[in-house]
């Protein structure tokens, strides 16, 4: 018991210690460690610490806060190293497997009822980490988060943060976690890879491995009234402790047909009446692109149809093409689309899919068999 009464007291001295420095990103880091510290023994004080952690006044946006602490910066090119995004709308919503997006609404959810997480002893999560390939989504979903939570969006610049002093990068990144830590906001730190590489490399040199155990410390202390999301391309460089500190993990894939077909009708359906008959072949051209690529096409064929003069289904036409990706009986559904809807003849679906003209007859005609009622 005694022993416990001298952390206490140890906590305390050191909590009144950074109270009178000014520093209340500490204080506030050091009264959430001791909300989780003394759960079991002192669970009301913990839940009084709890809550005064989320009605803290000293919390506010960027925007607010802007006269009063600036956004930090490299202390060498005066840089800034976060870029603030406040207000966040989409020109299409994002179009996401059930199964991400199950998790993006739980974590909504999460932060709509603090109260009855704190009840049962849980806090909402705090740390999640995005993988995939570039071009799925990844920061559009933490955009997203941003938007439904009505917090700003802050996006660490690596660039700027991978100073060529290395020395200096380990302040650099804790300025930007202190600041972020200090409002009620979305952190995105792109490219986790940059930092969090696997500490066995040989290949890289002491001070980039310390980092490494910066940001593993930040990520287990990051406040329960925050939100930070890492992202990765290169899932598999990260060192295996950077993915156990997570409290979740969304891994990001390439959209299927039916994703691809709710992309393209989201693009188009401002702007053009036949979204629908083109997201069904597109849907089928588009297999294996990301869902940037996807955008990317659609918007400069949206573009060179207004710079040309020429209908916008003359420019969708030239994005028809047999994707790597489609096996045989992909390729006659492909064929047979592009016949049905009336986008091509018969005959330029078989130069653009290869499928012979008497496959997709057979395959256009052919009715599904009615199953036959018990007798």
């Amino acid at each position: 018991m005694a022993d416990k009464f001298t952390q206490i007291a140890g906590d305390f001295v050191h909590l009144a210690r950074l109270a009178l420095t000014g520093r209340p990103q500490d204080v506030q880091l050091l009264v959430h460690r001791a909300a989780k510290r003394y759960r079991p023994m002192l669970p009301d004080m913990a839940e009084s610490l709890s809550a005064l952690l989320q009605e803290s006044p000293t919390r506010a946006s960027p925007l607010r806060r802007a006269s009063e602490v600036p956004l930090p910066v490299d202390s060498d090119s005066r840089l800034q190293l976060l870029r603030v995004e406040n207000h966040i709308s989409f020109d299409h919503e994002l179009v996401l497997t059930p199964e991400i997006e199950g998790s993006l609404r739980q974590l909504v959810a999460e932060r709509g009822d603090p109260k009855a997480l704190r009840d049962a002893g849980l806090h909402p999560t705090r740390t999640i980490l995005f993988t995939g390939p570039p071009g799925v989504g990844k920061t559009m979903a933490a955009r997203w988060l941003a938007r439904e939570l009505k917090r700003p969006l802050l996006i660490l610049d690596l660039a700027a943060v991978m100073s060529s002093f290395l020395g200096r990068t380990g302040s650099n990144l804790r300025h930007v976690l202190d600041y972020a830590k200090s409002i009620e906001c979305v952190l995105l730190l792109d490219e986790l890879d940059a930092l969090a590489k696997r500490r066995d490399d040989r290949g890289e040199i002491g001070e980039l491995k310390r980092l490494v155990t910066v940001l593993l410390q930040e990520v287990d202390d990051w406040p329960a009234t925050g939100i930070l999301v890492a992202a990765t391309n290169h899932a598999e460089l990260l060192d295996p402790a950077v993915w156990r500190r997570f409290e979740m993990a969304l891994a990001f894939g390439l959209p299927d047909t039916p994703a691809i077909e709710g992309l393209v009708r989201s693009l188009l359906s401002p702007y053009y009446d036949d979204a629908e008959k083109w997201s069904k072949v597109l849907g089928l051209a588009f297999k294996g692109s990301s869902h940037s690529d996807i955008e990317r096409a659609l918007t400069l064929a949206r573009r060179s149809a207004v710079t040309t003069g020429q209908p916008l289904e003359d420019q969708l036409r030239g994005l028809l093409r047999v994707s790597d990706d489609l096996d045989r009986k992909e390729r006659i559904r492909f064929a047979k689309e592009l016949e049905a809807s009336g986008v091509t003849s018969q005959r330029e679906a078989q130069r653009i899919t290869g499928v012979a003209r008497e496959t997709i007859r057979k395959a256009t005609t052919t009715q599904p068999k009615k199953r036959k009622a018990p007798a």
